[in-house]
């Protein structure tokens, strides 16, 4: 008989029919008998064989159905609805221009399948509210970190289908709005009436980009105006490689230019925008690398030994960079009340936060149970073998000795990305772990430092200045100045420590983050401890960005070395590297993470991660530890 689908906890998963359902409903609408449709605790990402949604709570509400329908009807009328090869044709090479325009694909996509299904316009409107609230855009008061792209796609949605602008979207299109009608009115009128065709529709916001000065007027559609399309294509295939199909030479241009794009677009829209269209264009790539293309995201460490022998990270000056105690930026008044705004914020979570800490202290003190070495000849009288003495009286007194446990014998670092897409809800989240964690582990005799890891200032402060009045060298590698806080110290008990959390929470901390640095400075750290086992726990939301440092470099410089960097740690180091991604999925950079979208899943994640890891026996200098 086969059995139900079973939690971790051993019950049945009763959202087990409900996702079913889900997975019918998306193959109907996209026309895929064979998509495999999956939940899980990562990002929601579509391939052009698989389906990703988000997991669900344990004990779903009206409004948690309604947004994973809402992630399956996006899913599904993009594959249903979208052509990867025109929209690849006419999508724009400039970063912020390329974002609009697959927000305004995307937004197409779901817009025509609520006029065709009006049962999915409260499902999208459902799901659109569920990611902005997520992203903070519902507090965003400058158009800097309002991104066009997110509110062009809600003005489309709510022009073509009636799609309500969510709540928290509301701020974005406001800063937008007048603008838009202003400068691209007609265009954007135009674009409404073409939503059924996806090659006129991709043409019309073309123009609508023109008219937003978003593209230069000089470049000119493949086939505009009347123009032979197959002239295009001959252009298109000059610059490709002979030896390749022309399927395969285009879809690498097309990674090239992703890639590119991905690492010198705007930092803070990159950095905090994590978009629907973001993770589901991923459909396009996945079609690309079914023609032999290579992946635009290699595996964590594919191509980091390649960067350590041809890849010199170099840092333009350290003069003006920092490594200072919490306290020391804040005057004791404020972080105390700081302390009490990020209590406050707790309130709702008291109860899941003290549940939290009595299961991960159970789990890992679980692991500290007794052993004994029997049969020695002095120790403890072990009486289970006095029957032996009255047996025989000529056998000896058996004795034992309890062992001593290794498990005590472990640091554990948490290292926390104080950048400025981690404003918000995510920033408040990597708190609540950093609070967990220090007080859970020290019940249980491990030792715990809290690091952070920022800029000093936007857009290179100091050391870009330095730079431009050493007359502007070429290639000068990082030109910022960073700065890296201790919140605890590893020897420091957590009562002294537990205020300076909420430094987190002052305005103007957060900045740029300098990822490969800061997991530098943690693993010197962590290797100068005199304890046997290391464990760093990396809090990030992504890519490591910093405006200064990228203009002047390659696109990937700052990529580049964290994957240098990860791939040392993890295959080079005695420590042992699980990375925390918040609300976006950072499987691309580490072996082992996971992804949290919410405080609610910090007790299954961290428990699991870390009894996974002290299940593990410590990684030494002489051999590699693989990761499954």
């Amino acid at each position: 008989m086969v059995q139900p689908p079973r939690a971790k906890n051993n019950r049945p998963d009763s959202t087990a029919a409900f996702k079913a359902a889900v997975g019918a409903t998306v193959r109907a609408v996209a026309g895929k008998p064979g998509l495999e449709v999956t939940f899980s605790a990562d990002r929601p990402i579509l391939t052009s064989d698989k389906a990703r949604l988000a997991n669900l709570p344990r004990l779903p509400n009206k409004r948690d159905i309604s947004i994973a329908r809402g992630q399956g009807d996006a899913m599904a009328m993009r594959l249903a609805s979208h052509n990867p090869e025109t929209h690849r044709r006419r999508a724009p090479a400039e970063p912020l221009a390329r974002a609009a325009f697959d927000a305004l694909e995307q937004a197409r996509c779901e817009a025509l399948g609520c006029v065709r299904m009006p049962g999915m316009t409260g499902n999208i409107h459902e799901m659109l509210e569920d990611r902005l609230f997520r992203a903070n855009y519902a507090e965003v008061t400058d158009r800097d970190d309002a991104p066009l792209a997110e509110a062009l796609g809600l003005i489309l949605r709510q022009r073509v289908a009636g799609v309500a602008i969510p709540p928290s979207g509301n701020a974005i299109v406001e800063l937008w709005r007048s603008e838009i009608e202003e400068k691209a009115g007609n265009s954007l009128t135009t674009l409404l009436s073409k939503f059924e065709d996806q090659d006129l529709f991709s043409r019309a916001s073309r123009q609508l980009l023109r008219d937003l000065n978003l593209v230069p007027d000089s470049e000119l559609d493949d086939g505009e105006d009347g123009g032979d399309e197959g002239g295009d294509d001959q252009q298109a295939d000059k610059g490709r490689d002979e030896s390749k199909p022309p399927e395969q030479a285009q879809g690498e241009s097309e990674d090239a230019q992703a890639e590119e794009d991905q690492s010198t677009g705007d930092s803070e829209e990159t950095g905090e925008t994590e978009g629907a269209e973001a993770d589901l264009a991923e459909s396009d790539e996945d079609q690309a690398a079914e023609a032999g293309e290579e992946s635009p995201n290699p595996p964590p460490g594919a191509n980091a030994r390649e960067f350590a022998d041809s890849f010199a990270y170099k840092i333009f000056t350290q003069k003006f960079d920092e490594v200072v105690k919490a306290a020391e930026l804040c005057p004791a008044e404020e972080l105390e009340q700081l302390r009490a705004l990020l209590d406050k914020q707790l309130e709702n979570l008291a109860g899941a936060v003290a549940r939290l800490a009595n299961k991960l202290q159970r789990r890992l003190m679980a692991q500290q149970n007794r052993s004994w070495e029997f049969d020695l000849e002095e120790g403890l009288l072990d009486t289970a073998r006095l029957t032996r003495v009255v047996t025989d009286p000529l056998q000896a007194l058996s004795f034992k000795v309890e062992r001593d446990t290794e498990f005590r014998d472990t640091v554990v670092t948490l290292l926390i990305d104080n950048s400025g897409s981690m404003r918000g809800r995510p920033i408040t989240i990597a708190a609540i772990c950093g609070d967990i964690l220090a007080r859970t582990l020290e019940r249980c005799g491990v030792k715990v430092e809290i690091l952070g890891f920022t800029t000093r200032a936007w857009k290179g402060g100091k050391s870009r200045e330095a730079w431009l009045e050493a007359g502007r060298p070429a290639n000068p590698g990082r030109v910022n100045d960073i700065r890296h806080i201790i919140y605890k110290g590893a020897d420091e008990p957590w009562r002294h420590a537990r205020r300076n959390l909420g430094l987190m929470m002052r305005e103007g901390l957060l900045k740029e983050n300098i990822d490969g640095e800061a997991l530098q400075w943690a693993q010197k750290r962590l290797l100068a401890r005199p304890e046997n086992r290391r464990i760093l726990m990396v809090i990030s939301d992504g890519a490591p960005v910093d405006d200064s440092t990228q203009s002047v470099n390659a696109g990937n410089y700052l990529e580049a070395h964290l994957r240098q960097v990860i791939e040392d740690i993890e295959t080079r180091s005695p420590i042992q590297l699980v990375a925390v991604g918040i609300g976006h999925d950072v499987t691309r950079y580490y072996r082992r993470a996971v992804t949290l979208l919410d405080a609610e899943e910090l007790a299954g994640a961290l428990t699991d991660e870390l009894a996974a890891l002290f299940d593990e026996e410590p990684p030494t200098r002489s051999r590699k530890r693989r990761v499954g």
